[in-house]
């Protein structure tokens, strides 16, 4: 079987189109068995105190190899889902719980780590290396090594469980997404959406065999309805069947409902804190991160929405009077986005539709790539030839001075079988062999835009663009890294509230005219964004800035409460009531089931975590005013945010390499003043 399965032979590129479902769990059960007993080989040689390369480096090895064949694998799983591939997926999850639980809990191995960092030979390591050290204790610690017997055993069988869970919530809304559609054949009925729109919903009709159009609960789809359509009772219907999916409520009713998961995800999290000696999840998940307390967290948190919430008042006021002249009196959560557009229209005579023509993909591809290698010296150029996930699937490489530096591939449009979103996860780390040989890294870079429809480009509204150079922002992060050990290269090792610094940073010179310049150009002239309708997305940059901060506010607090008071008697949605009670203007219909699909918490990284988007926000704009003081493509003050944040990845705690490159710790002045919620700004 072997010989016959490409998870397990050698590939410099996944080979993506020859892996199937039966090949990952035997390619799965075989890396395990060699990495165990290569494992226990390894320590029943160790006399002596270990060293960096016979400790260390090993296990970073066996971690590569297992990495490469589970990496493709989980990256398929989310990009092109079927039942086959999932329960594959699926049947491994338990086993490599039980293998990283198993590695964690070896006082063997604990042991080694600890002579290691005790010995003579550890106060000549650099940064890197005594950061992964530091890292390392600490992770054996939150693994549980330090438990009783029966309480390591817990603490596995929590793992292996909530391993499962995060897998099938993720799984329940996918199947909850695409288990609604609704057929429309009067083109009547869709007054108001936008020739693209309408062309992607026909073709969506034309590939299940119907006739007139289809529309969806993909993104794309949503976002159309939403925004442009006339037809009241259609937006209220397509909100429903949104905003309930995975859930007791709404046109599939329990069908996929993630309620009881996220109970018993609840649950085992919170026991899993009381096991490690911690009072709640949200104080165990701050373990690794840069925030230091819960109270820190709450504070900065409560801080923002009462500096925002006037805002949102005032947007929210602004937009009712609005609506009330267009003859609707009772705003209601499916009018809010339709309005919006029309406000934005009548006020800055613009609308992301009219944008959308001046950003085709090829122009805004070229442009972000102009724009980082005038910041940061580096060349990116499009790779052929290359085996993918499908026909759509572009890959490019990163040259500096011309050496090579990294690849990464582009995953643009939005699909069926495809998670919905948008994220960035490394195909493979940066790091130097035990022969001295140099991997270069692999991104994944995936979104969910548009597709080209009836013979035109792919055309991106701002907000994609501005998506696109965020995820964007993760993949640099990723491929120019400096660091050669593969436990702080990349995002590796990087506190999770201090990723998207990187991410969010980028998303400025989607807003700079000199970076606007680059990255639009008419799809049909090349003509550049006008003068006028570049003043005027300008002027529009802020448009409810307000409204839009109080409601990633509610997410984060919603996310943090939940985790920090878990077991106090209430449910997921009196937690969710209660921090609307505090910080929202506008309440969503009580049939609102937000909760069940936001996978961030319930099957991503951002358990008591979601603040991070907020956090990084601050260092990002504050990163961002240095070059705005000394010029937005000067190369080197690009070159110094590259080599103190890009090139150090997880080497070093997040706020010194902030303060390596700004001079100073973070104000949240400038974030206030970039959105328009300062006195200041006002």
């Amino acid at each position: 079987m072997s010989a016959n399965n490409p998870l397990l032979q050698p590939f410099d590129l996944p080979p993506y189109s020859a892996i199937l479902p039966e090949h990952v769990e035997p390619a799965i059960d075989a890396i395990l068995a060699d990495n165990r007993a290569a494992i226990a080989d390894l320590l029943s040689r160790q006399s002596g105190t270990p060293s960096w390369d016979g400790l260390v480096l090993a296990l970073d090895e066996l971690g590569e190899r297992l990495g490469r064949a589970w990496s493709p694998v989980s990256h398929l799983n989310a990009v092109r889902n079927s039942q086959e591939l999932r329960q594959a997926y699926e049947a491994c999850l338990p086993k490599l719980s039980a293998y990283w639980t198993e590695l964690g809990q070896n006082r063997t191995l604990f042991d080694a780590y600890k002579a290691l960092a005790e010995s003579p030979e550890a106060s000549a390591f650099d940064v890197a290396q005594k950061t992964i050290l530091d890292h390392a204790l600490r992770d054996f610690r939150l693994s549980g090594i330090d438990l009783p017997e029966a309480e390591q055993k817990r603490y596995a069988e929590i793992q292996m469980k909530l391993s499962e869970l995060s897998s099938r919530f993720s799984n329940q809304l996918l199947d909850a997404t695409q288990a609604w559609t609704k057929q429309v054949t009067d083109e009547a009925a869709l007054a108001g959406l936008t020739d693209s729109a309408k062309a992607q919903m026909a073709e969506a009709a034309k590939a299940k065999n119907l006739d007139g159009w289809l529309i969806t609960l993909e993104f794309p789809s949503y976002y159309a309805v939403m925004t442009y359509a006339d037809d009241r009772a259609l937006r209220e219907e397509v909100y429903a069947a949104y905003c309930t999916r995975a859930s007791d409520q709404g046109p599939n009713a329990g069908q996929f409902d993630n309620g009881p998961l996220m109970e018993e995800i609840l649950d085992l999290r919170q026991e899993l804190a009381k096991l490690l000696g911690y009072a709640n999840f949200a104080e165990l998940s701050l373990a690794t991160k840069m925030a230091e307390s819960s109270e820190q967290v709450l504070h900065f948190l409560r801080d923002l929405a009462v500096r925002s919430k006037p805002f949102a008042e005032q947007d929210l006021a602004e937009l009712k009077a609005f609506a009330a002249e267009q003859g609707c009196t009772d705003l209601k959560s499916w009018d809010v986005g339709y309005y919006s557009e029309k406000l934005r229209q009548q006020r800055y005579s613009i609308s992301q539709e009219a944008l959308r023509a001046y950003f085709p993909i090829d122009k805004v591809l070229s442009g972000l790539f102009a724009i980082v290698e005038r910041l940061y010296g580096i060349q990116i150029h499009e790779l052929s030839g290359f085996d993918s996930w499908h026909p759509d699937v572009r890959l490019f490489e990163i040259r500096e001075h011309g050496q090579h530096v990294g690849r990464f591939f582009f995953d643009l449009y939005a699909r069926a079988n495809k998670r919905g979103g948008a994220w960035m996860d490394g195909a493979r780390d940066k790091r130097r062999t035990a022969q001295g040989e140099l991997v270069s890294p692999v991104a994944n870079l995936v979104c969910n835009f548009t597709p080209p429809v009836g013979g035109k480009p792919a055309l991106l509204t701002h907000d994609e663009v501005t998506t696109l150079f965020h995820e964007f922002g993760h993949g640099l992060h990723h491929l120019l890294t400096r660091i050669e050990h593969a436990g702080a290269s990349g995002i590796n090792g990087v506190a999770w509230d201090a990723v998207e610094l990187p991410s969010q940073f980028m998303e400025n010179w989607c807003w700079e005219p000199e970076g606007l310049a680059l990255i639009s150009g008419h799809y049909e002239t090349g003509e550049p964004l006008p003068q006028d309708l570049l003043d005027k997305m300008l002027a529009a940059k802020n448009f409810q800035s307000g409204l839009m901060m109080v409601r990633q506010l509610e997410f984060s607090l919603f996310d943090f409460e939940l985790h920090a008071t878990h077991g106090d008697g209430r449910s997921v949605l009196d937690v969710l009531e209660g921090i609307r009670d505090e910080v929202a203007v506008l309440r969503p219909p009580a049939y609102n089931r937000f909760a069940n699909s936001f996978a961030h918490i319930f099957a991503g990284g951002y358990a008591a975590g979601y603040y991070s988007y907020k956090w990084a926000e601050v260092l990002s704009a504050d990163a961002f005013s240095r070059f705005e003081e000394e010029g937005v493509f000067n190369p080197e003050t690009g070159r110094a945010f590259r080599e103190a944040i890009l090139a150090r990845g997880g080497s070093q705690e997040p706020m010194v390499l902030f303060v390596d490159f700004r001079g100073r710790e973070p104000s949240i002045d400038a974030l206030l003043r970039h959105l328009g919620l300062s006195q200041e700004a006002a």
